[in-house]
């Protein structure tokens, strides 16, 4: 079983009396179904799952339940043995955006309170999107992701008292001993290759085969193009949002790691309000993460985006990695100069910040140049710039520098993140292990609401 920590939510959420159905969305093969059929078996002594895609492809029992008692008499053909009390039973409805009309049904479904709920979607965010008679009220949506490093730290046996430790000396800007720092960086580098897909994690602890991870981060990815091109054929789309997510890691291969607009559809004039619907598709579908372009940043940043000009980062940084490298672990695991890990590192920074409750940023000004991230600095009304290094020259940061600057900025602190063990704090840069982002939380937004 590996660690969750959305399970706490979980548990916490099937122990409430709560009047709101709890939806867990999140792009595929991240473990969504997985973890809540463990908590509900756990939990309630009568467990009911119905996955709505297989129905949907099937007996399409649930097709035309409109009523909840055309729903209770569907519900009844395929567990009516296990249609209790609400106190013991437990509905998991899986995949739910197949059926949209479900989820205008939710409402009646929760305020008749026969049995208790949850639901989950890999396209739940773009069906409640185009679903006019959504029941907001009577939702808790949760977003879920990858599993993030220190949830991969758990399942490769590190304990929560050495994971304390380490996060203690993160909250005294401390550097971790010479051994305890290797490790670190060796299973943040072994991170890297695997991801965050819990079948990749799994079979990675079980044993370390990387063909066989690599396979499970490729029938993920192929997945993940085949959501891309699932948009309605009435609004001819589908093309365009498959070539986009085609491109996303080319993109980061660039300098700039943007979209780049014209390469869409080889049409030069073409802007990035003319895709909004296919950026937006992806996001939603928990394909893609957006980190939107700051020129001039202001408290709260979200207020102050702006600028047309988007990065789009893979979900996962293992399937990213193998994409780039395949089966060359070398390109991650050893110090090779020629190589650039430049995109890696920046994905799987994104890939925590997002995991841990942040809307993502980057500051890009002509006159001064770039900074990876921006992130919102709530105690200080503030941004905290934050610049990922993966080569020996992580103290060369023109661009951070020229931000810093800026007096109008009033920004109080900074992060440089890198493979250098030691933490210390020069010219209001806080310099410190890469692994340590894994305890950046934004606890304003700890979990986000995609409906924003």
């Amino acid at each position: 079983m590996l660690y969750r920590k959305i399970t706490k939510r979980i548990e916490e959420y099937f122990s409430s009396n709560s009047d709101r159905m709890l939806l867990i969305d999140g792009a595929r093969q991240i473990g969504k179904s997985y973890i809540i059929r463990w908590v509900g078996k756990k939990m309630f002594s009568n467990y009911i799952e119905i996955n709505m895609e297989e129905d949907k492809l099937g007996d399409r029992l649930f097709a035309e339940a409109k009523t909840t008692k055309d729903f209770y008499m569907a519900l009844s053909i395929v567990a009516g043995e296990k249609m209790k009390d609400c106190d013991t039973t437990l509905v998991f409805i899986d995949e739910i955006q197949a059926y949209d009309h479900l989820l205008t049904l939710v409402k009646f479904l929760m305020k008749e309170k026969r049995f208790r709920y949850v639901a989950s979607g890999s396209l739940l965010g773009v069906t409640l999107k185009n679903t006019q008679s959504v029941p907001m009220g009577s939702l808790d949506v949760q977003h879920m992701y990858p599993m993030d490093f220190e949830e991969f730290l758990y399942a490769n046996g590190v304990g929560e008292v050495t994971i304390d430790i380490i996060r203690e000396s993160f909250n005294k800007q401390e550097s971790l001993p010479d051994a305890i720092h290797n490790k670190m960086m060796d299973l943040f580098k072994k991170y890297l290759l695997v991801g965050g897909l819990p079948k990749a994690v799994s079979t990675f602890v079980e044993n370390r085969n990387v063909l066989e991870f690599r396979s499970i981060q490729n029938e993920a990815y192929n997945l993940y193009g085949i959501d891309a091109s699932k948009y309605e054929a009435e609004h001819n789309k589908k093309l365009k949002i498959r070539r986009i997510f085609d491109s996303l890691p080319s993109n980061l291969e660039n300098k700039k790691k943007r979209v780049v607009i014209k390469d869409i559809e080889n049409k030069a004039w073409k802007r990035t309000d003319d895709y909004l619907d296919e950026f937006d598709y992806l996001i939603s579908a928990g394909i893609a993460l957006e980190v939107k372009a700051i020129s001039a940043p202001k408290y709260p940043l979200i207020e102050n985006r702006g600028k047309n000009l988007l990065k789009l980062y893979l979900n996962d940084v293992g399937i990213l990695s193998g994409i780039f490298y395949r089966n060359n672990i070398s390109a991650v695991m050893s110090d090779i100069k020629s190589i650039n890990l430049g995109s890696v590192y920046e994905t799987v920074v994104a890939q925590e910040l997002k995991a841990h409750g942040y809307h993502l940023y980057y500051y890009d000004n002509k006159k001064n140049g770039e900074v990876d991230y921006l992130i919102d600095d709530v105690d200080n009304l503030s941004n905290i710039p934050i610049e990922v290094k993966s080569g020996k020259d992580y103290t060369v940061h023109s661009a951070l520098d020229k931000f810093l600057s800026n007096k109008e900025y009033n920004i109080k602190k900074a992060y440089v993140l890198s493979n250098e063990q030691q933490v210390y704090t020069e010219k209001g840069i806080t310099y410190m292990p890469i692994y340590y982002v894994m305890f950046f939380q934004n606890e304003s937004n700890v979990v986000e609401q995609f409906l924003d």
